[in-house]
């Protein structure tokens, strides 16, 4: 499947029409032409379009996303008063009462978007198979809560994971600053211990 959204990546670039479509609608002004770019092949490629909910691993998260660590994560630094990011233990994948709050208060703040989107990841202590596998999990509980909190039907096609492990764009110190699910100090290592939420709103 991702032979096949490349394929649909440069039908996208090929498209002109559908470029100056979505330039139209009346958008946030974090809705900028490379976040909508990306949203669209990660959609795709991670099963938001289509409803299939499977998600993206690592590798496959960085060629969908065909950005370089620092790039991917200054995509998303406009979303910094929208998004919220849950913390975990270290080599844990479980949520405390501070994550479940803070993953209904993303929910709650939904307002017209379609996207969901949780990106987790893991520290780079350990190994980085394992740290995959944690990213993965952390991810997969944001899902689960969502689904036995809310019992919505369409959640799975609104909702779209990315688990990036500890190998691609890890977050520096400065993303503390933003909607944590734990008011503690927070260091480079802590920040990644985390999943970050926010529901996207443009028109893709």
């Amino acid at each position: 499947w991702l032979g096949a959204a490349g394929a649909r990546l440069n039908a996208e670039k090929s498209s002109p029409k559908e470029e100056v479509a979505i330039a139209s609608v009346a958008e946030d002004d974090y809705c900028t032409p490379k976040l909508k770019s990306i949203v669209r092949r990660v959609a795709t490629a991670c099963g938001l379009i289509g409803g299939s909910g499977r998600g993206c691993q690592p590798m496959q998260a960085q060629q969908v996303a065909q950005l370089s660590d620092d790039e991917f994560n200054a995509l998303f630094r406009p979303l910094s008063k929208k998004a919220h990011i849950v913390q975990f233990d270290r080599d844990e994948m479980m949520l405390d009462q501070g994550a479940r709050d803070s993953i209904e208060q993303a929910w709650g703040d939904q307002g017209g978007a379609s996207f969901f989107f949780v990106v987790s990841r893991a520290s780079p202590d350990g190994n980085a198979k394992h740290n995959e596998e944690l990213s993965a999990g952390r991810a997969r509980s944001v899902l689960e809560h969502l689904e036995q909190k809310f019992e919505d039907p369409d959640l799975k096609k609104q909702v779209g994971l990315l688990w990036l492990g500890e190998g691609f764009a890890q977050l520096d110190e400065t993303f503390c600053t933003w909607n944590r699910s734990r008011a503690d100090t927070c260091t480079e290592t802590e920040i990644n211990r985390s999943a970050f939420m926010a529901w996207i709103d443009c028109a893709i």
